[in-house]
């Protein structure tokens, strides 16, 4: 399966955000898309979530030759703030979630294994999250998103503001849970992309180009990133 974007376009007022965008992701595997702040990495990822329309262009799945619409349930978003019902405890969202969400969910397991995947303690889990920090609220945003088995996953800096520790758990799972999906991870910083992340997509000028990672050495791929977005 593959994720194909043709001639995708999106301008407010005088402002080309993006510039006839063509490309192909490919199942398995986690892009970095990078992007100097501004670049409409953002603005990118609402386009294929349906939250805004595009100006021109498509996209579109390509399984073994045959186009696929995407629908709201092929695509899940990771926003950089997380978004959670602070009223209810982990465990209340996550029974709800699951309850609404049967049909979308493979072999439904218990709520404990849930949790213990993102490392949340029975305790935790029995809060409100109201009284979650930012890591926790991400983690339950990132765990429900990857319950209902998206064939697109957006990440947009979902890891930005989070602690050591709570960075490399989720990283973890996003190497663990990629193999049935295309993973597309927004971010401007550089190091997070080269650590976790099977290929490299600049955004620069409205415009997506790839990176190959494995013609060169560390030091030779870092400065070419560089290079290619310094004069955005």
């Amino acid at each position: 399966m593959e994720f194909v974007i043709e001639g995708l376009s999106k301008s407010f007022e005088e402002k080309n955000v993006l510039q006839d965008i063509n490309f192909r992701f490919q199942e398995g595997k986690i892009y970095g898309l990078l992007g100097r702040n501004g670049a409409g990495k953002t603005t990118l990822f609402n386009c294929l979530n349906k939250d805004i329309d595009c100006d021109k262009g498509r996209f579109y799945f390509d399984v073994n030759g045959t186009e696929k619409n995407v629908n709201s349930e092929d695509v899940g978003y990771v926003l950089s703030t997380p978004t959670v019902p602070e009223f209810l405890t982990g465990r209340e969202f996550l029974k709800f979630f699951i309850d609404i969400n049967k049909a979308s969910i493979d072999n439904v397991a218990k709520l404990d294994d849930y949790f213990n995947m993102v490392n949340l303690s029975v305790e935790d889990s029995n809060r409100l999250m109201r009284d979650y920090s930012h890591g926790m609220k991400n983690k339950m945003q990132m765990l429900v998103n990857i319950m209902v088995s998206p064939k697109l996953l957006l990440l947009d800096e979902p890891l930005t503001s989070l602690d050591v520790v709570a960075s490399e758990e989720i990283k973890d799972m996003l190497k663990e849970q990629k193999d049935d999906k295309i993973t597309i991870l927004s971010t401007h910083i550089l190091d997070l992309a080269l650590d976790m992340c099977d290929s490299i997509v600049l955004l620069n000028h409205g415009c997506i180009s790839e990176i190959d990672r494995n013609e060169l050495g560390d030091d030779g791929f870092k400065q070419k990133i560089i290079d290619a977005l310094r004069d955005e």
